[in-house]
């Protein structure tokens, strides 16, 4: 019975020569209850990008069939993300049946590839890059001019920068979560 009177004080309900009012309690309880209910189920919905690749801060799962353009999400294990798989969010740009193109760029001067032009038919959907921003030798997509098989989808973003399908190869279709920009 004290909880309300002693919680309408800690409130700020008793100022100066002004009693404790539990009525305050109960109406910041209220407003309190149903604002920190929505929050709890709507946080683990959501997952913030921390990559400038995607034109998105936040993200949700949206499950449906994923399409050419859709973000995408999934647990990459490779060397450069470190020792644990993370999860990262891409965009779909070329999917199964549709052919992908690597076109090679040889160096003027000794003539060796320094990196190669990667086109979904017409369209270039990035260039890959012979060293990341630390300075880490990556490793491109060796893939010459095949269709994409059946259940992988090539996976990138506009960003020059991007870690994506240029370097670690299409992403198998059921390791793909379709999600949807929150923010």
């Amino acid at each position: 019975m004290r909880l309300p009177r002693e919680a309408s004080a800690a409130l700020g309900g008793a100022v100066g020569n002004q009693g404790a009012d539990p009525k305050r309690f109960w109406l910041a309880l209220g407003m309190i209850v149903p604002l920190a209910t929505i929050t709890w189920q709507a946080i683990p919905a959501v997952t913030i990008v921390m990559s400038p690749s995607i034109d998105a801060w936040a993200v949700r799962a949206a499950p449906a069939a994923i399409h050419k353009g859709d973000l995408v999400m999934f647990a990459l294990s490779h060397p450069l993300a470190g020792p644990r798989p993370v999860s990262v969010t891409k965009r779909a740009m070329c999917m199964a049946g549709e052919r992908l193109r690597e076109v090679e760029r040889h160096s003027v001067f000794d003539g060796k590839v320094t990196n190669s032009s990667y086109y979904c038919g017409a369209t270039l959907l990035g260039i890959s890059r012979p060293m990341g921003h630390n300075g880490q030798r990556l490793e491109r997509l060796h893939w010459g001019d095949h269709v994409i098989p059946a259940g992988f989808i090539y996976v990138g973003s506009d960003h020059p920068e991007g870690f994506d399908s240029r370097y670690f190869g299409p992403v198998r279709i059921e390791r793909l979560t379709r999600m949807e920009r929150v923010l």
